[in-house]
């Protein structure tokens, strides 16, 4: 059973509303360079991932497929790296 308010509380506070803050404005960055649009099906990248310490700067983003952005890298025979 999902816990709705459980997500509530999750959702709005500090910590992941910051993170939020710095997707949206990578997304910003790159749909004013027209590497992105609404509906696309691509996502920005961080090259260096925000959760490593990397940071929401021109040179630290790309655009990417979404298929290729939310997976795992993996071995020839498809097991997750």
């Amino acid at each position: 059973m999902r816990d709705y308010k459980k997500e509530q509380a999750y959702d709005g506070s500090p910590a992941v509303k910051k993170k939020r803050a710095q997707r949206n404005k990578a997304r910003r960055m790159l749909e004013r360079e027209g590497l992105v649009h609404k509906g696309d099906g691509k996502d920005v990248d961080h090259i260096a991932p925000l959760s490593k310490g990397g940071t929401t700067v021109r040179s630290n983003l790309k655009a990417k497929p979404a298929s290729a952005n939310r997976s795992f890298k993996r071995t020839a025979s498809g097991a997750i790296k």
